[in-house]
């Protein structure tokens, strides 16, 4: 043989034949459905499908399934009545709590010792009226109402004797330090102590915090902490109606 002869004998031989070649073309290019591993997936995921209790074969084994689903449902479904059952009675526990504190706020001590607050702030508010110009700041009016409250606290701050005016101002407190502890606590309705007690609290603190940092001062460190707590959630909304 000639050595051009074994040349091309040698190339051809590196080569795949024309039949294989075609063969390996169309493998190629066959569509992604068409290949063979894609062909057994989809085999295995519809045999896993016909294998799950709630569509298999035996009925009596997709009953089960169906039961046991709802029982779950129904399991889940009291449990969330249960704890909305437990929470409205909570609620109900908090507004008789809280009517019973405004129960104990129209007692006669209580309003008396509020009527006493009050006659002395308006008495002081009717002495001083001139210090306030016709359109105080918040600042302005804020200074000035804590005057007025230390001047309050005085023996000359009103037509009551100090030691009485004192033992009411005192019975306000307590009352005011007992309602912040059960709305924090969460005993009282925080909706409906807001609406009985706001107002009160935010304005007698208002006249009386200046009062109650000198207190602070003098030992007292947590002296009507209560209040100041209860008061700062909100913005003062009125003033004793002054």
């Amino acid at each position: 043989m000639s050595g051009s002869g074994t040349k091309e004998a040698r190339r051809d031989a590196g080569k795949p034949s024309s039949a294989l070649a075609l063969t390996m073309s169309k493998e190629a290019t066959a569509k992604p459905e068409e290949q063979p591993g894609d062909v057994a997936a989809e085999k295995s995921a519809h045999s896993a499908k016909k294998e799950t209790p709630f569509n298999d074969s035996d009925w009596r084994i997709r009953v089960d399934a169906w039961a046991g689903l709802f029982v779950r449902i129904g399991l889940v479904v009291g449990a969330i009545f249960s704890v909305y059952q437990y929470l409205a009675q909570r609620e109900e526990q908090r507004v008789a709590q809280t009517m019973r504190m405004v129960e104990l706020w129209d007692q006669g001590d209580y309003q008396k010792a509020q009527q006493a607050i009050r006659a002395r702030l308006t008495g002081l508010n009717e002495k001083y009226a001139n210090l306030l110009g016709q359109s105080p700041t918040r600042t302005e009016q804020s200074i000035y109402r804590q005057r007025i409250g230390i001047q309050a606290m005085s023996a000359d701050g009103g037509a009551q004797p100090l030691a009485d005016f004192a033992a009411d101002f005192d019975r306000i407190v307590y009352f005011l330090n007992r309602l912040s502890f059960c709305v924090d606590g969460g005993l009282c309705s925080r909706k409906m102590a807001d609406a009985y007690f706001r107002d009160y609290a935010v304005s007698f603190w208002s006249y009386f915090s200046g009062y109650v940092g000198k207190q602070r001062k003098t030992g007292a460190a947590t002296y009507a902490l209560p209040i100041e707590r209860y008061v700062n959630e909100e913005e003062p909304s009125s003033l004793f109606g002054l």
